[in-house]
């Protein structure tokens, strides 16, 4: 990697995903970083899904309930969590959410 350069992205700049609330952050070539911004409860449907990429995240601010089959976390402010690739989930949004994600590979799903 002998031309590359660092760069930074501030989250006011940063590209818009799915809705106002969702920016993509740094992305590299087996990594990239996402923060949802005050997520409300009505912000979007709770679905079950999967994808072909593992999710880390860390709550910010705010209440989630992240549903496995057959299974549920709570999660609140200072709590992270895993989803594996392939592992069929949603979020049901409690009360308005902050929290950023990694995903490896990088998530293309977010970006418009």
């Amino acid at each position: 990697m002998e031309n590359f350069r660092p760069e930074t992205i501030n989250v006011n700049d940063a590209p818009r995903g799915q809705g106002d609330y969702m920016r993509v952050l740094a992305r590299g070539e087996h990594l990239a970083m996402r923060i949802w911004i005050e997520e409300t409860p009505a912000d979007k449907e709770s679905v079950m899904h999967s994808h072909g990429y593992e999710t880390v995240g860390y709550v910010i601010e705010g209440r989630a309930r992240l549903h496995f089959e057959g299974d549920s976390v709570l999660l609140e402010p200072g709590d992270s969590w895993l989803v594996p690739a392939h592992t069929p989930h949603f979020y049901l949004i409690l009360e308005m959410f902050t929290a950023i994600e990694a995903t490896s590979p990088p998530s293309e799903a977010h970006l418009s």
